[in-house]
């Protein structure tokens, strides 16, 4: 008897061909071997261990008990062994591009566009996550961010301009001012309590000065924290929002909102940034996607 506790790989694979098939002229042909060969093997195995695998019935052979708890283990190792190796061959999966962008945007522009999106980038695995802000430490955890800011870019990033922020003001038809909004000049608009968001302090003030009007004369209603909830609010017909174009888009094209100016650009951009480093060409496969969508 050999020194070796594990036995030949070739007489296990004869063994478990014969035991799993009935016979070894079966075995032999499922092996694409001669049947002497497997006879070989069956004996070189029942050597190593010391004991009889099979017992003959007739003209057939039959598992002796030690042959049948061999065939569950060789059964059981064959399998896991043939499992491993279709995964081996199976190419790997791309990690997951992980995105991030406010929760307005999210909402908004993005869900919207998430199939166009992963049929045009087939294969990639997304995930995105709300994140507020610009240029946080916590957007430089991920892959990219799509943000709307204005320069100077800051060090560490790299940013890719998409395309001119352009803001309006946007109010619902059933608002009771809207028809009278829509064919006067933008100072009727000092008349009104408009919504706005924390979030963007800036927004109202940015818009007045651009139309020639004092920020000062803006009567301020309802504030909500985030973007989103505004132009929820201005759909619903609570006043006028001040909104970028393509988040509105679809509401105005159905009829939920009209803007009554038109939008004008902020000087501020959509960009889509990431941390210094390597670019992943599927992070430049997006930024070429949304720019054509923007």
């Amino acid at each position: 008897m050999s020194t070796s506790l594990l036995p030949p790989l070739n007489a296990l694979r004869a063994f478990e061909a014969t035991a799993r098939l009935g016979g070894v002229g079966r075995a032999a042909q499922a092996l694409h071997v001669t049947h002497g060969a497997v006879s070989r093997q069956l004996k070189l195995l029942e050597d190593h261990l010391g004991l009889a695998l099979f017992q003959r019935s007739g003209r057939g052979l039959r598992l002796t008990d030690a042959g049948q708890r061999l065939q569950a283990a060789c059964g059981e190792a064959f399998a896991g062994i043939e499992r491993c190796v279709r995964e081996l061959r199976r190419p790997a999966a791309s990690p997951a591009l992980v995105l991030g962008c406010s929760g307005s945007v999210l909402a908004r522009w993005m869900i919207p566009r998430l199939p166009a999106l992963q049929a045009a980038l087939p294969g990639v695995n997304l995930q995105w996550s709300a994140l507020d802000g610009a240029f946080t430490e916590a957007q430089a955890a991920l892959d990219a961010v799509l943000l709307l800011a204005e320069g100077p870019w800051p060090r560490g990033w790299q940013v890719r301009e998409l395309a001119p922020e352009r803001v309006g003001v946007v109010v619902a038809p059933s608002h009771p001012a809207a028809q009278r909004l829509r064919h006067a000049a933008p100072s009727a608009l000092l008349l009104e309590r408009v919504l706005h968001t924390h979030s963007r302090p800036q927004a109202w003030p940015g818009w007045a000065q651009s139309h020639g009007l004092d920020a000062d004369h803006l009567q301020f209603g309802t504030g909500f924290e985030h973007l989103y909830y505004l132009l929820e609010a201005a759909v619903a017909g609570l006043g006028p929002a001040i909104a970028p174009e393509p988040l509105v888009a679809e509401d105005l094209a159905a009829g939920r909102l009209i803007a009554p100016w038109g939008f004008s650009a902020t000087g501020g951009f959509w960009v889509l940034a990431w941390p210094d480093g390597p670019v992943d060409p599927r992070v430049e496969a997006l930024a070429e996607w949304a720019m054509a969508q923007l």
